[in-house]
């Protein structure tokens, strides 16, 4: 888990001194010559060592951002078309932030639910702090049922100090239930945004032959002929997300679309983005 993390951020953190985006900082603002009186701790080494000068890092302003990353851990993620399923990539997507965030000195702790909450580990800044949140990850199993809006609802009561919440589900439970409980958050103050995370199968229902669906948290089956309803599942399904989109964006939510096919560098840019415009 470490590792996945390490490599997701580290190659975006490459990728952004690549780009247009150079300005997501994740660690420093920029690099100014040394005045007598800046701290020494600050002097980078690395670059006295290639120009015999010194020069100090200007670190961006400290934020004490506490960040909360809410992990849908139910039957429901464990689903896949592919090689991952929608929790292992939840999980892992969940790992890169939380290295991201405490790279960048943010606070970050960790909530897994399905029913009820499973898993909570509170947020701190240290570095020795993400080995019990990977910790925390690798631990995880999906469970059976999924009761999201209860999750967010205890979490918005729970959590006193503003900060930011991070939600990574499949969101397949009552949309007007869920978004209350979304809503809580931001009666409470907290920013908020939402990874949808859900398989390719699941937005473009491409299932060849006649096939049976069996739910994955109460074990119902169906049997039917996909190409006979692919129009109408993907008119519903087109109709789901663009609800949740409609009233996260009235709500001032932010709503990311995500399926397992996707790089986490799509995920990992909003939610810089979404920090940037925190501070």
């Amino acid at each position: 888990m470490e590792m996945r993390a390490r490599l997701v951020v580290e190659g975006f953190i490459t990728g952004l001194h690549k780009s247009p985006y150079h300005g997501f900082s994740v660690e420093f603002a920029e690099h100014r010559q040394y005045m007598p009186g800046d701290p020494i701790r600050n002097i980078d080494w690395k670059v006295f060592a290639k120009s015999d000068r010194y020069y100090v890092k200007e670190f961006e302003e400290e934020t004490n951002l506490k960040a909360y990353l809410l992990l849908d851990t139910s039957g429901s993620m464990r689903f896949t078309s592919g090689k991952i399923t929608k929790l292992q990539y939840a999980s892992y997507l969940t790992a890169a932030l939380a290295f991201l965030m405490l790279k960048q000195r943010d606070a970050v702790g960790l909530v897994a639910f399905d029913e009820q909450i499973r898993q909570y580990i509170p947020p701190k800044s240290t570095s020795v702090h993400l080995h019990a949140l990977l910790l925390g990850l690798e631990k995880l199993k999906p469970a059976e049922k999924t009761n999201v809006p209860r999750a967010l609802h205890e979490m918005a009561e729970r959590i006193k100090r503003r900060g930011l919440i991070v939600v990574l589900s499949d969101l397949l439970d009552n949309p007007a239930q869920v978004l209350a409980g979304l809503k809580h958050f931001r009666h409470r103050k907290h920013e908020v945004i939402v990874f949808h995370v859900l398989d390719p199968y699941e937005r473009r229902f491409s299932f060849p032959a006649e096939s049976i669906f069996k739910d994955m948290e109460t074990g119902e089956e169906l049997s039917t002929i996909p190409w006979q309803i692919k129009a109408d599942y993907q008119r519903s399904i087109a109709a789901f997300i663009e609800r949740y989109s409609r009233e996260c964006r009235q709500s001032l939510i932010d709503y990311v679309v995500m399926d397992t096919s996707q790089t986490y560098d799509f995920a990992l840019f909003a939610y810089l983005a979404k920090r940037r415009r925190l501070f």
